[in-house]
């Protein structure tokens, strides 16, 4: 697969060279961007009850500069993508490390002072249709590059978007490794395992998807995914949005539908999960009030890419996933959008979630709970030279009765974010 990769970017530049020397480099540079995003991330979880070590607790600075041609003219265009990416160290130490804004050596704990990271894809558009080869940075429900953190996480491989198709937003992918948010090199990309789920350390080299967004009406869209991480599981996913107008405001449907079980030779073990879940919202004037409840089906968790989060009902949640097996989550959700009562850039969050019949009896049980409330507030200046300029400060108090090798403990977690993208061109 690397050498795939590395005959196609020496093919590409080969052919976007020569485009370029015979003068077809008008939309490629008129349509290009370059953006320049600054993240200031000071993330704390203070641990409670019977832990190894009492708190992650760092503070660290990130640049994104992000470098986007447009395409060569004609009936192939041609073009490239760069990103570059810096992370440095504010405040660490080695008793609370481990919060992945920053990289860390893994025997004596000490956080890097920075690590920096650059990514490029070539990428090629006929039609409505794109496909890039290269750095990724995917988002959809069964391969999602996390965002979560002071970096994103990234992944390499061939990805092809395409609309050609009216109402049909279809995908197509393979990536062969992964560049989690905290390193600076890419890796096979491995089963996520918190709580001792799967078998430890079970990665493949090879991630294969497909399937796409159907815009059924104005008020309807349907998903339908398929994945395979090989040799560990393969998933199916089935979602609906739905939105209906309801007396002042409207009702918004969230359904998310997710079959797994475990592929070839199954290195992380077994995989036997049906999750199932769905939110119900009521949206008028600035508030938004949201129902949500999730099951596990089958005789595992859910599984997922490691160095990221599922995108289920949980979705958000900053201390745990609430995919256990044979876990069941209530959510309640409100939000909030100040604009409403004249204060536009303001919006404010809060969620209740709670789950319960929890079978980990290695970590305490066959009938667990774990709950988290989850507070947000923020701000984007509208106007003036600081236009853009976001806050966002996040509680969350997590509890749950797993014991100290639970991969997730009881917390209490403050994350604060301070964003600013200057648009260069």
């Amino acid at each position: 697969m690397s050498n795939q990769f590395s005959s196609f970017r020496l093919t590409g530049l080969g052919m976007l060279a020569a485009l370029l020397s015979q003068g077809a480099a008008a939309s490629f540079v008129e349509n290009s961007s370059l953006t320049l995003a600054a993240r200031n991330f000071y993330l704390d979880r203070d641990y409670k009850g019977e832990t190894p070590y009492s708190a992650a607790r760092e503070w660290a600075q990130g640049f994104i500069v992000r470098a986007n041609s447009g395409f060569t003219e004609g009936t192939v265009g041609l073009g490239i993508d760069a990103i570059g990416m810096l992370g440095l160290k504010l405040d660490s130490s080695p008793d609370r490390t481990g919060t992945q804004l920053l990289s860390y050596d893994p025997v004596t704990r000490e956080a890097r002072d920075e690590y920096s990271e650059l990514g490029l894809s070539l990428k090629g558009r006929i039609s409505k249709t794109k496909l890039s080869v290269g750095t990724q940075f995917p988002a959809l429900p069964i391969i999602n590059a996390s965002p979560a953190r002071l970096l994103p996480q990234s992944f390499r491989g061939a990805y092809m978007i395409s609309d050609d198709i009216d109402g049909l937003t279809a995908h197509l992918g393979r990536m062969d490794r992964v560049n989690l948010r905290d390193s600076t090199d890419y890796q096979p990309i491995g089963l996520a395992s918190p709580n001792g789920r799967f078998r430890p350390g079970a990665s493949s080299e090879r991630f294969d998807f497909y399937g796409g967004d159907y815009r059924w009406s104005d008020s309807l869209t349907v998903r339908l995914f398929h994945a395979e991480l090989r040799d560990i599981y393969t998933q199916d996913f089935l979602g609906l949005l739905h939105t209906l107008p309801f007396g002042e405001g409207k009702l918004k449907s969230d359904i998310r539908a997710f079959n797994s079980r475990d592929d070839g030779q199954a290195r992380g073990g077994k995989v036997d999960n049906l999750n199932v879940g769905g939110m119900f919202s009521y949206l008028w004037g600035g508030h938004s009030l949201g129902v949500g409840y999730m099951r596990q089906f089958g005789d595992t968790a859910f599984p997922y890419i490691a160095g990221g989060e599922p995108v289920v009902l949980s979705d958000g949640t900053m201390s745990a996933d609430f995919v256990n097996p044979k876990e069941r989550t209530w959510a309640v959700k409100y939000d909030y959008d100040f604009s409403a009562s004249g204060i536009p850039g303001l919006t404010g969050m809060m969620r209740y979630l709670h789950g319960n019949s929890i079978d980990l009896p290695a970590l305490g049980g066959s009938n667990l709970t774990e709950s988290s409330k989850d507070f947000e507030l923020a701000y984007v200046i509208q106007s003036g030279p600081a236009k853009g300029l976001a806050f966002r400060v996040r509680e969350a108090f997590y509890r749950n009765q797993q014991g100290a090798a639970s991969t997730f403990r009881s917390d209490n977690e403050t994350r604060i974010n301070i964003d600013y993208t200057i648009k260069v061109w």
